[in-house]
């Protein structure tokens, strides 16, 4: 059997393969609730035998999100489309899974055609004030962030375990917290964006303290029962006065004894001119060094994977444990389908496609 078809369990919960739909924002959303674009987006990769489908990033409060247009779940009638959205992707097979997050300094985007964001909405226009740890302005066309005080700390946290229980409600199978690309709890991680000078900056026991507050409170919904991840930016590439690879290996340790069961490793974002070779699998070594440097916990990667050969090499490497696909499943959701064939892997497919099955 090919590493990238082979089964595993994590907390009860079985995984039928280790591809994982990368979460990806639609910018389809109004007012936080899912719509049937939705539905047969995230169930059509479903259907094409993905084994863990991660819906985008979802915001834990009304201005968590990145965008007007942003997924939400912290109104308690989003579950309703959600809870649809769940039971299909359980249908086929698949596990169902959720990225929760706040947007913090990069919120009340404006989002056009083109799926990208370029400055900001404002208030008057439907947007909002953002809030960060420090007032550092992300680029110079973003408003000045607020900076977050305690009580305004206390209700982050409230909010991403509320989300965490709506989850649940939904029918979510795997939760991810969401602390990287330059959102809020990286935002925290960073020396580049925390500019702090209390309990939740300056060192990188303060730096990390929101993240772990965070895990706590969610794991206390979770109740040791649904798997728990958490992406991060594993660095900023900045050389110097950054998050780096050597604090995300430390930071790994302390989350696998905070229960957390794997690592989706990205980087980058906290900052918009950082300079990244982007590459085919470019943050792979990332992955790799956590995966060996931190025993007992589960490590993702993604970034620029785009066949089975290339996936079924980093499993068979032991460079990570799970592959997440972001691009390469919108171009063409029934890529595990084509990538069994291509490994000589026999597996399931949906009964009403069999016709279209190449012998």
């Amino acid at each position: 059997m090919s590493k990238l078809f082979e089964s595993f369990q994590i907390k009860g919960i079985n995984f039928k393969n280790r591809i994982v739909m990368s979460p990806m924002c639609q910018y389809s959303a109004t007012d936080g609730f899912a719509s049937n674009w939705h539905l047969v987006h995230y169930g059509s990769r479903a259907v094409g035998g993905t084994g863990t489908i991660m819906v985008e990033s979802v915001g834990v409060s009304s201005e968590g999100r990145i965008s007007p247009n942003d997924l939400g779940i912290y109104n308690p009638e989003h579950v309703i489309k959600l809870k649809e959205i769940t039971d299909f992707i359980k249908e086929q097979g698949a596990v169902p899974a959720i990225q929760l997050g706040h947007a913090g300094r990069k919120a009340s985007a404006q989002i056009f055609q083109e799926w990208k964001g370029d400055g900001t909405v404002n208030e008057k226009n439907g947007g909002w004030q953002p809030v960060a740890p420090s007032p550092i302005k992300f680029i110079e066309e973003y408003p000045e962030p607020k900076e977050l005080d305690k009580e305004g700390i206390e209700k982050v946290v409230n909010d991403f375990k509320k989300a965490a229980e709506r989850a649940i409600e939904a029918g979510f199978q795997m939760i991810e917290i969401h602390s990287a690309h330059g959102y809020l709890l990286h935002e925290f991680l960073s020396p580049l964006a925390n500019k702090r000078t209390d309990e939740y900056g300056g060192s990188f026991e303060n730096r990390i303290r929101l993240l772990l507050e965070v895990v706590d409170a969610v794991n206390s919904v979770l109740e040791n029962k649904v798997p728990l991840f958490v992406r991060i930016s594993a660095t900023d590439w900045v050389k110097e006065g950054a998050w780096d690879l050597e604090q995300s290996i430390k930071l790994t340790k302390l989350l696998k004894e905070k229960g957390v069961d794997a690592m989706d490793v990205s980087t980058g974002a906290v900052i918009p001119d950082a300079i990244i070779p982007v590459g085919p699998g470019y943050q792979l070594p990332f992955a790799s060094r956590i995966k060996k440097e931190v025993d007992g916990i589960l490590v993702g990667t993604v970034g620029m994977i785009t066949n089975a050969v290339q996936a079924e090499t980093i499993l068979l490497n032991n460079e990570a444990d799970l592959i997440f696909l972001g691009r390469e499943l919108l171009r063409n959701p029934y890529f595990p389908l084509e990538a069994a064939k291509e490994l000589r892997e026999e597996i399931e497919w949906p009964l009403q496609y069999t016709r279209g099955k190449r012998k």
